[in-house]
């Protein structure tokens, strides 16, 4: 049982969405038993009454609709509106937790905002908040985050004095799933503002999820990671901001799972310590 357990935690079901567990197999059968009965009786019912009263049994509730495209454009300038108007992070962060047009919110346990430097050198941007990132509120904490740490402080980087750390999602996805477009969409205007407020001087893209949404590139990880790109969106462009310097690199979670993949992630951090020593000798000139 235990190894059942520990089966469902590693693959993402590690908390439960509903107060009590929920028995399939008793609905089966009784889903079983409703449609036994419901043959039976309308054998036995053969006027016009019966079938009145059959023909007026309560339809199958309906699938969720799924959000449409115009509904999801009009959330996402709802969101950029409110962002806009936000002059620093305490702002923009009271203003996400009012925001209610991602309804992750409602399962998510705690608004998991942003940490490190206000005026970093280096921001990095991650996915999703994960299960111990959800119940502290802080991005990248457990063994993802230690291991995030041991990189930075290999090429002087620290989350404290010269590094900001958050994540495209502010709320934890059930189970740790994929976000859709829509939860996407949504929460874009406050990254993109989030990033205008800190204006590093690099961004760091933890993973294939960000890369491809802030790049708006298809290709995989592997084939964005270890390259510069020009990143630029309409908030820096309106806080009259240049384009700032971007790489992709392998997303820690992923490094645990696979650690011979550590070796390109190291080649990455390298990079931006160069790219870094570079600007600022470029600045010193």
């Amino acid at each position: 049982m235990i190894a059942a357990l520990r089966w469902q935690v590693d693959s993402g079901a590690d908390e439960a969405i509903l107060d009590l567990a929920v028995d399939r197999f008793a609905e089966a059968a009784k889903a079983k038993a409703a449609a036994a009965t419901k043959r039976a009786t309308e054998t036995q019912d053969t006027t016009p009454t019966a079938n009145r009263q059959t023909n007026t049994a309560t339809p199958p509730e309906s699938p969720r609709p799924v959000p449409s495209l115009a509904a999801t454009d009009t959330v996402n300038q709802d969101a950029r509106v409110l962002a806009n108007a936000c002059n620093d992070l305490t702002a923009l962060r009271a203003a996400l937790e009012k925001f209610d047009g991602c309804p992750l919110k409602t399962t998510a346990t705690n608004l998991v905002f942003g940490t490190g430097a206000p005026s970093a050198d280096v921001m990095l941007i991650g996915e999703a908040p994960g299960r111990d990132e959800d119940r502290q509120g802080e991005p990248f904490v457990g063994a993802s985050g230690q291991l995030l740490e041991s990189m930075l402080g290999f090429v002087d980087l620290d989350r404290t004095a010269n590094v900001y750390i958050t994540n495209i999602l502010p709320w934890r996805p059930p189970g740790n799933r994929q976000p859709t477009a829509a939860e996407t969409s949504a929460c874009l205007p406050f990254l993109e503002r989030h990033i205008a407020l800190v204006a590093p001087r690099a961004l760091l893209f933890l993973g294939g999820t960000a890369a491809k949404t802030l790049l708006n590139r298809d290709e995989g990880i592997t084939r964005l990671r270890g390259k510069w790109y020009d990143y630029t969106s309409p908030a820096l462009e309106a806080a009259g901001l240049a384009p700032i310097p971007a790489m992709a690199t392998l997303h820690p979670a992923y490094l645990l799972r696979q650690p011979a993949q550590k070796r390109a992630a190291w080649l990455d951090f390298l990079s931006v310590r160069e790219k870094l020593d570079r600007m600022e000798l470029e600045k010193g000139r």
